[in-house]
């Protein structure tokens, strides 16, 4: 699809302030940096502001949209607007392939990974949300809808494997979020509830930003539950043990598929 005919970007909408809400979380950030091995050439596909790209490597950015290009901070890895889906890289291109919570936004996820596949030489990186998990206490109590949206959106992780070539070896790392995440993404508060409260929060994050109509209302009425339980003490006596935690699992993922050498472009 040609980019100036293309359908207004969800960024173009919702990231005008993103580089303030989705600050780089230094403990997610070394995560992915150590899953990217010994790559020195990196492709940030569906890269946004910046965020967890390398400064020690030589890096590649790739993003539709023009709001997020023009929030990349000064000295950032230069960038080229295109999509995942036909990346202007050339066959074996790059070392490693690095996606970040980016592959539910992607039209054709399969293509995408496929042109993930046909530029790296060694592995690809993605971060992502398991579908076959149950997420955490906000989608799961008070607002399902998101559960059963992001259930469609992001993809499998068989699917993955599956459009990346069996012949990859895929490893899946759970990522535990820390309880004061930086990240601004939807899990990222989970201990932090009265965050979901806030407008400016919520504005930086994809899910709220795609409710229209009627299911704008079941969010604000499960946002008003969890201020009237947070309000009542209901919200510690449910979850107070879980409020202890340093780290939860809700579901993300970080995945490492290593390519094998002399294997053939996509």
């Amino acid at each position: 699809m040609n980019l100036s005919t293309a359908p207004r970007e969800l960024y173009d909408t919702i990231g005008r302030g993103y580089g303030r809400s989705r600050a780089t979380d230094p403990r997610i950030e070394a995560v992915l940096h150590r899953a990217l091995g010994g790559a020195g050439t990196v492709a940030n596909v569906g890269a946004g502001t910046g965020s967890y790209e390398p400064t020690d490597r030589a890096v590649i950015a790739i993003e539709p949209s023009s709001v997020m290009l023009a929030q990349r901070p000064p000295g950032s890895a230069p960038a080229i607007r295109a999509r995942a889906e036909a990346l202007p890289l050339a066959d074996r291109s790059v070392d490693a392939v690095l996606a970040v919570l980016t592959l539910h936004h992607w039209s054709d996820r399969e293509a995408g990974l496929r042109e993930c596949a046909r530029v790296a030489r060694q592995r690809v990186v993605i971060l992502t949300w398991d579908p076959a998990t149950d997420g955490f206490w906000l989608v799961r109590d008070y607002l399902p809808a998101f559960l059963a949206m992001d259930r469609v959106q992001f993809p499998e992780l068989g699917s993955i494997r599956a459009a990346l070539g069996a012949d990859v070896a895929m490893e899946v790392m759970p990522l535990a979020i820390p309880q004061d995440c930086t990240a601004g993404f939807l899990g990222a508060f989970w201990r932090r509830p009265a965050a979901y409260l806030d407008a400016g929060v919520r504005a930086g994050i994809s899910s709220f930003a795609r409710q229209e109509g009627s299911d704008a209302a079941e969010t604000a009425a499960g946002l008003a539950r969890l201020g009237a339980d947070l309000a009542s003490g209901a919200w510690i006596a449910r979850y107070g043990a879980m409020a202890s935690s340093e780290t939860l699992d809700v579901g993300y993922r970080v995945v490492v598929a290593r390519l094998p050498q002399g294997m053939p472009p996509r």
